[in-house]
């Protein structure tokens, strides 16, 4: 099974400000909802709290350290390998082949270096920020797509698949 990351950053790879996106792109989140549809997503607690509900047409698995942490309408997990354990015996995700981690900073930082393929919003803006995706060697990775979004926003930005390459 596939094990993917879908994020969005600027230049500097901030991801979140104060438990926010520090930025707001409909046709980002389009995508992102294109993207991860009918697939297993994993996500960290504060990334599920700061969303705020399941996200409808996925399989949303939440990974907590805290084992009390129980939310309607997601499975929870204590590691990223107990949420991997979760999503590879989804039927969903069988037929999908590949599970989505959606963030955030530390989720990443774990599965960065399991993934097979990256979901890039390369937002071209610095802002400020307290939560960054982590540092990779792009030249492990080959750049399969690239899309400018159809509508434009203030800032430019453009769509970006990566799948891991041997080094």
């Amino acid at each position: 099974m596939t094990l993917s990351l879908i994020v969005a950053m600027d230049r500097n790879r901030v991801i979140g400000s104060n438990n926010t996106l520090p930025w707001r792109l409909p046709d980002d989140l389009r995508y992102f909802k294109s993207v991860t549809m009918g697939k297993p997503i994993l996500m960290g607690r504060k990334t599920f709290e700061s969303i705020g509900r399941p996200l409808p047409g996925r399989l949303n698995i939440v990974i907590s350290r805290d084992p009390c942490w129980r939310h309607s309408g997601v499975a929870t997990a204590s590691s990223l390998a107990d949420a991997m354990a979760l999503a590879a015996a989804d039927p969903g995700a069988v037929a999908a082949g590949e599970v989505m981690v959606i963030g955030g900073e530390q989720i990443y930082r774990s599965a960065i270096e399991l993934a097979d393929r990256l979901y890039i919003t390369r937002v071209d803006t610095a802002v400020e920020g307290d939560a960054f995706f982590p540092d990779f060697d792009e030249t492990c990775w080959l750049e399969v797509a690239r899309k400018q979004p159809d509508n434009q926003a203030d800032i430019p930005y453009y769509f970006q698949v990566l799948e891991r390459r041997r080094c």
